[in-house]
């Protein structure tokens, strides 16, 4: 089952690669970007059947290792 974990820096967290992205963006010409945030894509393939399990494996994982949860947040989603 494949299943996609989404990272980012929580808000009250300072971006200095999101900063470096927006200005870079002005650079270029593109105008209108008032604010750039990244973070991290993780595609994860579990050997389970059951969405619910491979969900709270994926969730130990972002526990574990994948997200610092001090200062990021993490969405797990079910692909198909």
């Amino acid at each position: 089952m494949k299943v996609l974990v989404y990272v980012t820096l929580k808000d009250s967290v300072l971006d200095p690669q999101g900063k470096a992205i927006e200005k870079t963006l002005a650079d270029i010409g593109f105008t209108g970007v008032e604010e750039v945030r990244q973070g991290k894509y993780i595609e994860l393939e579990i050997r389970e059947n059951n969405s619910e399990k491979a969900k709270s494996k994926a969730e130990e994982m972002c526990q574990k290792l994948l997200a610092n949860t001090v200062i990021e947040n993490y969405r797990i989603d079910i692909g198909s």
